[in-house]
């Protein structure tokens, strides 16, 4: 069996070295030999910034990622860009999932000054206090797509911070407060109950799309914290209700087992899928994923009693075995991260078939898999980035193996004995192929979804070795992922561990180690024990005193914020996890500990779950889970049973007053939505007009702005009135607005768009000014509700 392409071959000559070639992280690495000068996020790629007056250039991206390797191919494999970069920044690469904490508060940075975000993440740093004040995503080597050239870029900022260097670091200023609004802000307690399981219910059987199965339209991402929730929602019901929650777990689930997102011949899923019906996928495969659907396959093998879920649980598991461990027993050095989307830059090669090589490796039983899988009815890929290759097909089937049996007269067991024996030489003959690239550094955190996946599926199929591989993953988290402190490091490869771990990496370590300590099969008896002792080490770490907890630790002197997210995405937030943990360990011990910190975790989280129940899933399946807790609880919570009414139109932020018309709208195919935004502004201030001008002070401040801040499936436009010019100086006017001033925002169904899956939020930014001074910009989250047909 061929390796998996390599991110770096140390053996060969390289015109080029930078300092990433010390780096363990395959993204790193696979930059390591690029024209520009590289550093990675370090105390002396910053002093260097300082002593040579210059700022930095921060580049952040993940090893599967398409643009970024678009990104690297067109500009930072360029010499003459290369030497551009390296004259004017010193330039900083980051592994977003090395580290989550550092993407975090930039990825908010660029959302508030572009309206949107993504990866590769472009921000520019004023070096002494890491503070961003420029940033943006892709940027081509020239002129395109709307975009300037990074070349216009680079020479722009770069100009700013040598003649202006004061209004840079003003605005910086301006930014990080901005940031530190949105994601370090605590919430004040609200009374939470019944209500808020109610609406959050409802909110997700109406986004169901009940032909394809899922929520929401393309891109189609698996969202598996929304079907666990909806399992929980199941066992506490009316029976109305359960048949409505059946209906989306029955046809999400199997839509995305027929379909193209699962690698039907390899097992495992990909990472999203591109279009609505679970075809196309972005080729991906990610650790997160899998561990998470491999759970949910579980659940609903035993919820339904059904053999096609618990087949569908064994491939994904042994895919993880085969592909994603390293040599020895499975787990015994943890699990890796991805495996790459493109092989030679063509999306998805690895994966894709055509009629033909169907018959080269399958002879007789080539016509029976063209029908299976669906190559009878043509081709139904064409890469979009390279139109001149030949179209080729993602395998799928087109109805569960029974009913495909059926209409070929077999019997089920014979059916699936022949597929079996099919995707056995299919696989051989893939393998034989060039693999893409394997990320193969350990993540404490998805190694402990991982090992909650193991534990799920072992005990649903009765099958010991998946026990065994989670006691042998857990077993490695607990004794070798430790820094040199002891506490637990956030990734590892190469026998190097360097960074410290985040809350994720504890919450989800613990996850997996409860995990073990329920299951009937593990002959593991210090899973409890352990997960205790890092539950305390955590709560010591990121806990804060109104029970909520921080992202990262406090003694972090890289971070100008320390951050505290609480929205799920395609990876839970380490919030909702630590919540659902102290929720477990109350119910299996009745420690007053646990309850008194179960309780704090709720209030902390309460306003969130009430101003948006689905983008907080998992904190809202821990309230779900505490309503059945009442008397354990007592009287240390009174839960609001009452339903609530909608919420505020008017959000105050100081100077500046912000009314919505309406507090919720609805999208589809062929519906757009418009609501009116009304903006006050006190007397003796004015903000920045959208189009703010054309000077060089204008691009220094933050212009006004309506546009995601979270969620994805909508795209936001806004007739902005014109500002009035304000000040002259010897670079140009501003354009500001004061009084007050109206506007409508168009809202479409936009497929796509978007950085994380999950609810769609809309927010405005602004920064407001008086005569002489500016405020920090800020970011309000506009009360309406997004419904998307």
């Amino acid at each position: 069996m061929p390796s998996p392409e390599s991110a770096i071959d140390p053996l060969a000559d390289h015109k080029f070295t930078n300092a990433l070639t010390d780096e363990s992280s395959p993204y790193l690495l696979q930059h390591a030999h690029n024209p520009v000068d590289w550093w990675p996020w370090s105390d002396e790629a910053f002093a260097e910034a300082i002593e040579r007056g210059v700022p930095v250039f921060l580049s952040i991206g993940y090893s599967t990622c398409y643009w970024c390797h678009v990104m690297e191919r067109e500009s930072f494999e360029n010499e003459q860009i290369a030497q551009q970069m390296n004259e004017q920044f010193v330039c900083i690469k980051v592994d977003r999932e090395e580290r989550p904490d550092v993407d975090e508060i930039y990825m908010a940075a660029t959302q508030i000054f572009s309206g949107s975000g993504g990866w590769p993440m472009s921000v520019f740093l004023e070096p002494k206090s890491r503070k961003p004040f420029y940033a943006g995503t892709y940027f081509p080597p020239e002129p395109r797509y709307g975009r300037p050239g990074i070349g216009q870029i680079l020479d722009s900022l770069s100009k700013a911070y040598r003649d202006r260097h004061d209004e840079v670091v003003e605005q910086a200023d301006s930014i990080a407060q901005a940031v530190k609004e949105q994601v370090a802000g605590s919430h004040d307690p609200v009374a939470v109950g019944r209500a808020q399981v109610t609406r959050t219910t409802a909110g997700l059987l109406q986004r169901f799309d009940r032909t394809n199965g899922g929520f929401g339209d393309a891109p189609k991402f698996p969202q598996p914290v929304y079907l666990e929730y909806l399992m929980d929602m199941r066992a506490v019901t009316n029976d109305e209700t359960v048949e409505q929650i059946d209906a989306v777990l029955k046809t999400t689930l199997d839509n995305m087992a027929l379909g193209g997102i699962n690698d039907q011949i390899g097992g495992g899923f990909h990472r999203y899928a591109t279009d609505a019906i679970w075809l196309v996928p972005h080729f991906e495969k990610m650790l997160y994923d899998n561990a998470q659907l491999a759970h949910v396959y579980a659940r609903a093998s035993k919820i339904y009693n059904d053999p096609f879920y618990a087949r569908v649980v064994r491939r994904t598991l042994d895919y993880v075995l085969d592909e994603m461990s390293g040599p020895g027993e499975p787990g015994a050095t943890g699990f890796f991260s991805a495996q790459d989307a493109e092989v030679d830059g063509r999306e998805g090669l690895n994966y894709l078939w055509m009629h033909g090589e169907f018959d080269g490796v399958l002879g007789a039983d080539a016509g029976f898999a063209a029908r299976v899988y669906g190559l009878d009815a043509g081709t139904n890929f064409q890469d979009p980035h390279h139109p001149d290759e030949p179209a080729r097909n993602v395998l799928r089937i087109d109805a569960r193996p029974g009913q495909v049996a059926s209409t070929m007269a077999m019997s089920d067991e014979a059916f699936v004995e022949r597929l079996d024996a099919v995707n056995a030489k299919l696989y051989a003959a893939r393998q034989a192929r060039k693999q893409p690239r394997l990320d193969d550094k350990v993540l404490c955190g998805w190694n402990g979804m991982m090992i909650s996946g193991l534990v799920a599926g072992g005990e649903a199929l009765n099958e010991p070795r998946y026990i065994e591989a989670a006691e042998h993953a857990g077993e490695f988290l607990y004794t070798h992922m430790r820094t040199e402190n002891g506490q637990l490091a956030r990734a590892y490869r190469d026998g190097k561990v360097k960074i410290p771990g985040v809350l994720e990496d504890y919450a989800m370590c613990v996850q997996g180690l409860l995990s073990l300590h329920r299951s009937k099969l593990s002959r593991n008896g210090s899973s409890l024990p352990r997960a205790i002792e890092l539950m305390e080490q955590a709560h010591q770490m990121f806990g804060d005193a109104d029970g909520g907890y921080h992202d990262t630790r406090a003694d972090r002197d890289d971070l100008f914020v320390r951050s505290r997210s609480v929205y799920d995405g395609a990876v839970p937030s380490g919030i909702g996890v630590m919540f659902a943990n102290l929720v477990e360990l109350a119910e299996l011990t009745e420690d007053d500990r646990w309850i008194d910190r179960a309780v704090g975790a709720l209030r902390s989280m309460s306003s969130p779950i009430a101003r948006n129940g689905i983008g907080v899933i998992n904190s809202t399946r821990q309230l779900l889970a505490m309503l059945g807790m009442r008397e354990m609880i007592g009287d240390r919570y009174q839960f609001l049973d009452d339903e609530v009414e909608g919420s505020e139109e008017q959000q105050e932020q100081g100077a500046v007053h912000v009314f919505v018309d309406t507090d919720e709208i609805t999208v589809g195919d062929d519906t757009p939505a418009e609501f009116t935004v009304a903006i006050e502004i006190d007397a003796g201030f004015h903000i920045i007009a959208a189009d703010p001008g054309e000077g060089e002070s204008a691009a220094l401040l933050v212009p006004m702005r309506v546009g995601l801040i979270s969620g994805s499936g909508i795209a936001v436009y806004a007739d902005y009135p014109p500002g009035v010019e304000y000040g002259v100086d010897t670079v140009g006017t501003i354009n500001v607005h004061s009084g007050r001033i109206e506007f409508t925002v168009a809202v479409e169904k936009a497929s796509g768009v978007g950085v994380n899956p999950g609810e769609p939020l809309i927010g405005l930014s602004y920064q407001a000014c008086t005569d002489t001074a500016c405020q920090q910009p800020r970011t309000v989250q506009l009360n309406i509700a997004v419904k998307i047909d």
